[in-house]
């Protein structure tokens, strides 16, 4: 936990699963620069989750860490439940944890596609779920999914993937509905191609020209949509899909 103060905090507490690296940090750390106390999910990766509290600290933010693997229902169920009882309802939701097994649809196994179909549809509940009647409680809060241009589109070689993300896409629009009577949006952010440790061996030159910016995307991009998104500006937006992708969707 940071020594760091933070005003009004409790209406600026959001948790970002996924936040040890890549795009879940990117979040993380430009959510934390936006004002919010942000609690770090991490898995397996306690070292790197260590390194993003470190550097929202080091830019005068504030937040604290918490473990859980979001495969696991019950796990979930404890660590957010004693998180609620600690905190209070959140103002803010960021289920960005996944996982990604590519293979053609023909050499697909059947571990790769319940792993990642499971494991990204799954965390949705398991995550959301326990953290949703708090909120709904006190009326007021956000909800942002994190899905991808896959699932909007499809991608060669992605149909695990591609189907989880859609998954999430269609769980989001119909959970937007059931809460905005009680003030809560529910929106889903759609990253394309971002500059991450998940396109190391994708083949760039191969995948650049269908891009209209001819670019990939900065994490820090798709972290402005989400910052965005939880603010106060973003209170009559809800059940929609931000598509940050350079054109391609």
């Amino acid at each position: 936990m940071c020594d760091n103060k933070i005003e009004n905090c409790e209406q600026k507490k959001i948790i970002v699963t996924g936040a040890s690296g890549g795009i879940g940090r990117a979040i993380a750390v430009e959510c934390a620069k936006a004002g919010y106390y942000v609690i770090c999910h991490y898995n397996r990766g306690k070292e790197k989750a260590e390194e993003t509290l470190r550097i929202i600290c080091e830019n005068g933010g504030c937040g604290e860490l918490i473990q859980f693997d979001i495969t696991n229902r019950e796990d979930c169920k404890v660590k957010l439940d004693e998180l609620c009882e600690k905190h209070g309802a959140l103002w803010g939701v960021v289920s960005n944890a996944g996982v990604n097994k590519d293979q053609t649809f023909v050499g697909l196994s059947g571990e790769e596609w319940d792993s990642v179909v499971h494991t990204n549809l799954d965390s949705f509940f398991n995550v959301v779920q326990p953290l949703a009647m708090p909120m709904c409680r006190k009326k007021k809060g956000r909800i942002i999914t994190i899905s991808s241009v896959s699932g909007v589109i499809g991608n060669r070689g992605q149909t695990n993937y591609s189907a989880s993300k859609a998954g999430i896409i269609g769980a989001t629009k119909a959970l937007a509905v059931e809460l905005a009577s009680r003030n809560i949006t529910v929106n889903a952010v759609a990253p394309g191609l971002i500059d991450t440790d998940m396109i190391k061996d994708s083949p760039l030159d191969m995948i650049l020209p269908g891009i209209p910016m001819k670019r990939v995307g900065k994490p820090e991009e798709v972290a402005a949509a989400v910052v965005f998104l939880l603010s106060e500006g973003a209170a009559y937006i809800t059940r929609q899909v931000i598509n940050v992708n350079g054109g391609i969707a």
